[in-house]
């Protein structure tokens, strides 16, 4: 049973995925009259499913499906291969294979982060049976967020900026100090409940276990983007996003309202909360809000359907 939606049964198991395997997780048993399941799409790129876990509290009277994106956590790769394979692509082509294995013809997407700059780059080749996009603390722009980030990190008192860009230029990201003075954005930006709750912790070690993704496609931190994801960018395809659309971020996220307010002037129709009180892991610090905002947000949906 899953201990954050007590009752519901779960079921795990394995699709084959461009030679590898894709690891999922099915939270509810099937969808009532008028009701679609939520495909939930984690961040990093490289994280794992935890950070999503708290979104299988809405698999009533549907299912909520996550699964850790091929080469992270339980979809990690063992064999021999070239890190160049971790592209935007291959993982647009793994969310259509996740559908088809699963019978998800009609389906909501819910992404966070990464997940919902994937999410956003899937709905603008406009993919039958998308229900609707839902789009957590995301970039359209990696560009754009990146001056964002610049504000942010002027905030931070100087001796740790001072820290964080002396390990930066010198490559040193991996040292003691720099990951100390990232704690001190982190805790602003990222996360502001302490203890961090299971899952994030569980998240945050799955990428340090298995690091290569992240490292490959974002940087060493989630406010120094050096790898390819730094020229993402499609705000202007976004106008072909067809799906009824939400995008919400927190007060204090380090992807910035601003940033989201870009995806959401793009995206004719969309919605846009800001969530009081969160940073980047609004299901962690405000779970009301979130979670209250993504029931009712998909609830609307269904009606109007």
């Amino acid at each position: 049973m899953n201990a954050d939606a007590p009752g519901l049964p779960v079921k795990e198991g394995y699709i084959p995925f461009a030679g590898y395997r894709t690891w999922y997780r099915v939270t509810g048993t099937g969808e009532e009259p008028g009701k679609f399941p939520l495909l939930c799409l984690h961040g990093g790129p490289g994280a794992t499913w935890n950070h999503m876990a708290p979104y299988e509290q809405l698999a009533v009277g549907r299912r909520v499906i996550c699964y850790d994106q091929v080469g992270c956590g339980n979809s990690a790769v063992q064999e021999p291969h070239d890190p160049a394979m971790w592209t935007t692509e291959l993982y647009l082509a793994e969310v259509d294979a996740v559908r088809a294995a699963l019978g998800l013809d009609q389906v909501h997407i819910l992404g966070h982060s990464w997940g919902g700059m994937l999410g956003m780059a899937y709905a603008v080749t406009k993919p039958s049976g998308l229900v609707s996009l839902l789009v957590e603390s995301s970039p359209a722009s990696v560009p754009y967020w990146l001056k964002e980030l610049d504000v942010l990190r002027a905030a931070l008192p100087p001796q740790v900026e001072e820290v964080l860009r002396r390990h930066e230029a010198a490559g040193t990201t991996e040292s003691g100090e720099y990951q100390q003075a990232m704690v001190v954005f982190y805790d602003r930006h990222v996360c502001r409940v302490r203890p961090y709750p299971d899952w994030v912790v569980a998240t945050f070690a799955g990428i340090e276990a298995n690091p290569e993704v992240y490292f490959t496609m974002n940087g060493p931190s989630e406010f120094h983007v050096i790898g390819p994801l730094k020229d993402f960018d499609i705000v202007g395809r976004l106008g072909g996003i067809e799906a009824p659309t939400l995008l919400f971020c927190g007060e204090f996220d380090e992807v910035t309202p601003g940033t989201v307010r870009q995806a959401h002037e793009a995206i004719e129709g969309s919605a846009f909360v800001v969530l009081d009180g969160c940073s980047h892991m609004s299901q962690a610090e405000r779970p009301d809000l979130a979670l209250g905002l993504v029931r009712g947000w998909l609830a609307g949906v269904e009606s109007a359907r």
